[in-house]
């Protein structure tokens, strides 16, 4: 999108591969202009599960466009980053028409939306006959176990990255799990796929629909075990999707940043993640220099990843600490988390599909026909943006009214609960997507303190 068609200016975009690497001549562009232009603030967004850059930038334009009225005075810049991730039709992409996702109407469970695929190959270069595999399993589901686990080591063998990211390891850790990565992917299929489609079956009764096509009533039959290996492969392609934000913000926007802080030191810097978004940005601290204190806010859109991020103890291992521990301070103003609870995605798949990346078998042995995801298991397989940072000292927290007319706090993390704004949405995700709000810019302006 050229910075005319966007609501604001001057706008500039930053493309990261899925290693972490920048375009260059972008980034060059940026660090050249944002001098030029006497940008005081920039504020600088990265967005969550999608699957063109379209859907990014129509993200930034509409979610930045109330920001030049609401601080009229502030010289502004505003920043977009693309990555590569990917979104599955039947999920709704900020601020898109319903008639953008609606692809997968059309297609009955479980098989694959034809743009399903199409993203699968992109963001997995090189394994288009490893996708086409798996569509084909999805579409026939054979009623027998040996080609139920066939899946489960296509799905592995699609994922699959270097030997153990260190960035994985802490996460996994962070949760409770063990170390030797996700059990999700190695244990075993059929009772994995049973979960997940007990899951679907909880969110669609939350939502007043069906888990399967939306017309029948769900079952626990093989062919309703294959919509659990539906989701088993969303679950496992954004287990690769939040690996990847983690990669893109520590080894690419972290860079990037220390590179504007040296040519642009009196420039103050903003960050904003929805979703993954949120992970990368949040993993951006820590590839920040260690001299480098022109990061001002950081807000967190529905935050992708554990609440316990932060922590320095947890509740549940007070030997170990969350995979970002101490960065808020890295931080030069306040880490704020916006949270609902209407987001289905974080309070219902997310906790699910956390325990089994971290250990399956346990997981397994707990979930009977009638179990609830929040009550079964647990806090520590809560996600940041369904309940807020947790187990962080010193952590405010507001209601999304009265941060819009609270004095901020200089440093360190805050709670706001958008639930107020943050609510619309159906299966598979419920509010997930439901970012696109005034009063959320008024959120990053005040934490940022821009006027």
């Amino acid at each position: 999108m050229t910075e005319q068609a966007m609501s604001v200016t001057p706008y500039w975009e930053l493309t990261f591969d899925a290693d972490g690497d920048v375009d260059g001549r972008e980034r060059d562009r940026l660090l050249a202009q944002v001098t030029q232009r006497k940008v005081h603030d920039v504020v600088v967004f990265a967005h969550g599960w999608n699957n063109e850059r379209s859907g990014a930038t129509r993200l930034y334009s509409r979610f930045f466009q109330p920001v030049p009225a609401l601080a009229p005075r502030a010289r502004l810049g505003y920043v977009g980053v693309v990555w590569p991730s990917m979104i599955f039709p039947d999920e709704p992409i900020p601020d898109f028409p319903a008639a953008v996702t609606a692809e997968v109407t059309a297609v009955a469970r479980p098989a694959l939306a034809k743009g399903t695929r199409q993203a699968l190959v992109e963001v997995f270069p090189d394994r288009a006959t490893l996708v086409e595999q798996i569509a084909r399993l999805l579409e026939q589901h054979p009623d027998d176990g040996a080609s139920l686990e066939t899946f489960g080591q296509l799905v592995r063998l699609l994922v699959e990255a270097r030997p153990q990211d260190p960035q994985d390891a802490a996460d996994i850790l962070a949760a409770g799990g063990p170390a030797g990565g996700p059990e999700m992917l190695s244990g075993d299929t059929a009772q994995v796929c049973r979960d997940f489609a007990r899951a679907l079956d909880q969110v669609a009764s939350l939502h007043g629909t069906s888990a399967a096509s939306g017309a029948v009533d769900f079952s626990f039959t093989p062919a309703g075990l294959w919509d659990g290996a539906h989701e088993l492969l969303r679950q496992a392609a954004y287990y690769a999707m939040k690996r990847r934000a983690g990669t893109v913000g520590e080894r690419g926007l972290g860079r990037v940043l220390g590179r504007l802080a040296q040519e642009a030191p009196d420039v103050r810097v903003h960050l904003v993640g929805h979703s993954f978004g949120g992970r990368l940005v949040s993993f951006a601290l820590r590839g920040l220099p260690a001299e480098v204190r022109t990061v001002k806010s950081v807000t967190l859109l529905q935050g992708a990843f554990s609440h316990y991020a932060f922590a320095a103890r947890l509740p549940h291992d007070p030997h170990a600490s969350g995979a970002l521990h101490g960065l808020q301070s890295r931080v030069d103003g306040p880490l704020v988390c916006c949270y609902s609870h209407f987001d289905s995605a974080l309070g219902t798949m997310y906790p699910l599909a956390s325990r089994l990346a971290g250990d399956a078998r346990s997981a397994a042995g707990e979930l009977g026909a009638d179990f609830d995801i929040g009550r079964t298991l647990g806090p520590q397989w809560g996600a940041m943006g369904h309940d807020g940072v947790q187990a962080v000292d010193g952590t405010r927290a507001f209601t999304l009214a009265e941060a819009l007319r609270a004095k901020w706090p200089a440093s360190g993390c805050v709670n706001v609960d958008a639930a107020a704004v943050v609510r619309r949405g159906g299966p598979p995700t419920g509010a997930h997507s439901d970012i696109v709000h005034r009063e959320l810019a008024q959120v990053v302006l005040a934490a940022g303190r821009i006027r």
